[in-house]
């Protein structure tokens, strides 16, 4: 589908206007035509009545004839191509119309003309986003050109989009149409992986009829700098558009998020108006560790998004965009997409050459010239990515500025101390503070980011300041929210500016002891690069310990030990498990006590909490309780908090997923006419029971 403002240049007395080109050998345009000043409304009726040739003209409004034509021809092509005049001036008229294939705008443009004999000397074509299409349908409302704007909107759906626009957070532009020169040398200017350039090659290989054969691959982009993943995308779509590979040079952009109460219809809906053209969805928040309590919410989202990518495959492009490094997501993802093939691209990991050449394009931009400093700053056995070179030089640039080009302001600092005093910022910690409970959590955090701000005003003001080791334990029983924690920490790291990347690695035992003696170092070396930038998240740290010196455990944490120290200044590591267990891994190694600096403990939920937790999740997954219900469930939690490991968060959940299956039993035996919509999302006290509880299994010894 494809909205387009038309500027139609009217023909004027000048002969050799009158031989200009006519509009059905002219290409569409991208730039906007100027604004004509508007004329009276005397002059215009005079000049429009000369136009329209009908007997019957001056017993008839002529704005009333604009409107019944248009209607007439709007209905005659049904939900094809609708158009509608905008603005009427002197020398030019504005329309704006809706067509489901380009290759049939000219002629229809022709035909809705003819209607008023209108003779244009010139026509302009410009793709437009919905908000320009909206723009224009106001415009015309105003100047009583049409009944009213959703006659135009609604045969394409396009009135409900407009609508549920504040529920999608969805923006659209109009991609730009460089050249195959200016595309490749844009991209050369970005840390790109290779597969970039060859899928630009594979674009370029062969032009086809535009929009006709469907997509044979759509794309996943993992980037963490926001500005480079913006140029990939705007290159990319500008090849496909160039080559025939869309129809429409419209990019729907959408952030994903857990809480839309019918994103099937909502997302569907947008994919459904955005036939020809291309839809970026962004998941960047998203987490599926199995600790995090709303895990299961969000697997559900994915694959809710996946059966819309699928059913529209072969007419809306997708571009899927994640963070780096999230293969939890991306493995769900291709489960979930079937047959359907994903070209990945990336952000590329610069060596030091590389990365140098990246610096001196930046001062290039910037118009400085680089120094000895600015390269001194980068480590030759070292791989960085965008953001962390983006970090170095804005670093190295503002002292230039200040000792060279500025050299009066050398001595003023360059942080503000009110500003550091500020709060953080950021959806993370939002998040964090929105969560049940976990006071002693939030708290230590705070604390924890303090301590690191306060550090790097020591370094701007040039005092002499620790490396801030900022690792951590997270003690507590199952369901008590750590890894979610963890998460939501390490987007706090990031939307603050103090770590790089801000992504969560989760490990455990079987992910960093080797098969054979001498493998695991290596092995906890990589995942220490991988999580580099980031937080590492260790669950059951003290599995890695076991009960004979100098084994595959000892390796394992002699080798962390070793690795917090040396990235206690671009990584966070968290330590997750039972309290009493964790105290033993500290006690086995001092070392790695040494270097933990913050122990959060993560206490069991109270009766009260996990209320307000079940309002929580009902809430989100579009259920209510009724008011009976709360005492019940007060009731069950109390009794269920003096069991050891009854899982907190995972034992509400669990409650509800059993009080729906209750409840759809308690439905069926209704007759179907009977079920009202509130029935269907409210659980009653009798959904809830509390499950029960096993007896631990005895064993016998001895001989039987």
């Amino acid at each position: 589908m494809l909205f387009y403002e038309i500027t139609c240049v009217l023909k004027q007395d000048n002969e050799e206007q009158k031989d200009a080109a006519g509009f059905k050998n002219q290409e569409p345009l991208q730039e906007e035509r100027p604004r004509q000043e508007e004329i009276s409304q005397d002059e215009l009726m005079n000049q429009i009545l000369e136009m329209i040739h009908d007997e019957d003209r001056e017993e008839e409004d002529w704005k009333d004839l604009i409107k019944a034509r248009t209607e007439s021809f709007n209905e005659k092509h049904k939900e094809k191509e609708n158009f509608f005049i905008a603005r009427i001036t002197s020398k030019e008229i504005i329309l704006g119309s809706v067509v489901r294939d380009a290759d049939k705008l000219y002629k229809a443009v022709e035909e809705y003309l003819n209607l008023f004999d209108f003779e244009p000397e010139r026509i302009w074509v410009n793709e437009v986003t919905l908000d320009t299409l909206i723009s224009l349908l106001r415009v015309s409302y105003r100047n009583k050109f049409i009944m009213d704007k959703d006659e135009i909107l609604d045969p394409f759906e396009l009135g409900r989009l407009d609508f549920y626009r504040r529920t999608l957070y969805f923006t659209e532009n109009i991609i730009s149409t460089p050249d195959k020169k200016t595309v490749y040398e844009e991209a050369g200017r970005y840390l790109l992986e290779e597969s970039f350039e060859q899928e630009l090659d594979r674009v370029y290989a062969k032009q086809v009829k535009r929009g006709k054969y469907g997509h044979p691959v759509h794309y996943l982009m993992e980037f963490d700098d926001g500005e480079t993943e913006d140029k990939a995308i705007e290159l990319l779509l500008a090849a496909l558009y160039e080559n025939g590979r869309l129809q429409s040079r419209r990019n729907s952009e959408i952030y994903i998020y857990q809480g839309n109460p019918d994103l099937t219809t909502h997302l569907g809906l947008l994919y459904q108006t955005a036939t020809g053209g291309t839809v970026t969805l962004g998941y960047s928040n998203i987490n599926l560790s199995e600790d995090d309590d709303q895990a299961s919410g969000e697997m559900e989202l994915v694959t809710e998004t996946c059966e819309i990518i699928q059913k529209y495959r072969n007419k809306v492009l997708t571009i899927l965009c994640l963070p780096r490094e999230c293969t939890h997501i991306k493995q769900l993802f291709y489960e979930q997409l079937g047959t359907m093939t994903m070209v990945e691209i990336r952000e590329a990991q610069a060596g030091a050459e590389r990365a140098g050449e990246y610096m001196k394009m930046l001062a290039k931009d910037a118009g400085v010239r680089t120094d000895k400093k600015l390269f001194a700053a980068l480590e030759k056995d070292k791989t960085y990515l965008t953001p962390e070179l983006k970090t170095i030089f804005n670093t190295w640039y503002d002292r230039k500025l200040k000792t060279t080009v500025f050299p009066q302001y050398k001595e003023v600092g360059s942080v503000n101390i009110e500003e550091i005093k500020k709060a953080p910022k950021g959806r993370s910690i939002d998040e964090l503070e929105e969560m049940i409970g976990l006071q002693d959590a939030k708290d230590t955090i705070h604390k924890a980011l303090n301590y690191y701000k306060i550090q790097r005003l020591y370094k701007e003001l040039g005092v002499k300041a620790d490396k801030p080791a900022m690792h951590m334990v997270f003690t507590g029983n199952p369901g008590t929210a750590k890894t979610t924690v963890a998460r939501l920490f390490a987007g706090i790291m990031r939307e603050n500016n103090l770590l790089t990347k801000g992504h969560l690695v989760e490990v455990g035992r079987g992910d960093l002891v080797g098969k054979y003696v001498g493998w695991t170092a290596d092995i906890v070396a990589k995942k220490f690069k991988e999580a580099s930038g980031g937080v590492l998240f260790i669950d059951e740290a003290y599995s890695l310990v076991d009960d004979r010196d100098g084994s595959y455990g000892d390796e394992a944490i002699n080798t962390l030990v070793q690795e917090m120290e040396n990235h206690r200044d671009d990584m966070v590591v968290i330590l997750a498990g039972y309290p009493d267990k964790m105290e033993g891994l500290l006690k086995k190694n001092p070392g790695l006590r040494s270097r933990i600096a913050f122990h959060v403990n993560f206490a069991d939920y109270t009766p009260t909490e996990l209320l307000d937790i079940t309002r929580l999740m009902g809430k989100n997954t579009g259920v209510q309780l009724t008011e009976e219900a709360f005492p019940k469930l007060e009731s069950i939690f109390k009794e269920a908090s003096k069991q050891d490991d009854f899982g907190n968060g995972r034992y509400v959940r669990n409650l509800l997923e059993h009080a729906r299956m209750k409840q759809a039993g308690r439905l069926l035996q209704k007759k179907y006419e009977d079920i009202t919509a509130t029935e269907a999302t409210t659980l009653t006290a009798d959904d809830f029971e509390a499950p029960e509880v096993q007896a631990p299994e005895k064993r016998s010894f001895g001989f039987l």
